[in-house]
């Protein structure tokens, strides 16, 4: 037999031999984990084929190696491929919470600069008209940037406390360029300040309030923010009474942020609504899960 020929039996034979070990490690895991009445099944099965054709030896066989298996090494093996899945698991939701937080980090990166490049602007023009008032805003625009840089870098979210106390700053600065055309409210109880809110969301919806809704508006109107429990849902929303919105038109690029950062934290046990009250404006509501009944109460 030439050498060819040789190594083309030994490749064969090699080839063979990976995969009848493959099927026995298959039948051995599988015997590990099954249940015993299913296991009882199957050899009540083999019997009556085997028996049928008058062979009964493999059908004994059978039953002989897998309650072999079953008994001596299943408890073992089990385990083993228990810890095995379970180390599998832990490892797939490892990726999925850093695919989140990346996702998270890549969506609160779109946040509009137009805000911070507006405002220096306007300190600018205000320096040369009304250094006192340019002062005022210069001010604000420091407490605004001390409290939006360390929550966009924060990984841990944010307070609805948090979030009130950095839109009063950037409203602040708002009411500096928009004069007496911007009004602001407030309806948010001190309990609620201390409630799980992600952050950059609330003045997100701000935002979008005041450019789609009050600045297009000639004598400007009022914000209003506003949180509520409702059962186990903790509500906050923001309206306003401008020229209200387009029903048909798509979200921009901050309400599809937020709807996009409430699926990654939330699922569907949060929601962002968009809706036009009765007398007129539009009203963006933000629902997600209130954790805090219990130590409010």
């Amino acid at each position: 037999m030439r050498a060819s020929q040789i190594n083309h039996v030994l490749d064969f034979l090699r080839q063979a031999i990976n995969e009848a070990s493959k099927w026995w490690w298959r039948f051995f895991d599988w015997v590990a984990v099954v249940e015993w009445r299913r296991l009882f099944l199957t050899w009540f099965v083999v019997l009556m084929c085997f028996g049928v054709l008058n062979t009964p030896q493999p059908a004994v066989w059978y039953i002989f190696i897998s309650f072999a298996v079953k008994v001596l090494a299943g408890g073992k093996r089990k385990a083993e491929l228990v810890a095995r899945d379970a180390t599998l698991q832990a490892n797939v939701a490892t990726l999925e919470r850093r695919l989140m937080e990346a996702q998270m980090a890549a969506l609160q990166a779109q946040v509009e600069p137009h805000f911070l490049f507006n405002t220096l602007a306007l300190i600018g023009q205000l320096i040369e008209t009304d250094a006192r008032e340019a002062a005022r805003v210069h001010a604000h625009l420091i407490d605004y940037l001390r409290s939006t840089l360390p929550q966009m870098r924060a990984r841990d979210g944010g307070t609805l406390g948090k979030q009130v106390e950095l839109s009063r700053a950037y409203l602040a600065i708002m009411q500096a360029r928009m004069k007496e055309r911007l009004g602001i409210k407030f309806e948010v109880p001190l309990f609620l300040h201390s409630a799980p809110f992600p952050p950059m969301m609330l003045q997100t919806l701000i935002e979008n309030s005041i450019k789609h809704g009050l600045e297009p508006k000639i004598e400007g109107g009022t914000v209003t923010v506003r949180a509520q429990v409702v059962g186990s849902t903790l509500q906050v929303e923001v309206c306003d009474d401008g020229v209200g919105i387009d029903p048909h038109a798509d979200d921009g690029v901050g309400l599809a942020n937020i709807r996009e950062r409430l699926q990654l934290l939330y699922g569907a046990q949060a929601e962002l609504a968009i809706a036009t009250p009765p007398g007129g404006g539009a009203c963006a509501t933000i629902r997600l899960p209130y954790k805090m009944m219990m130590e409010d109460a």
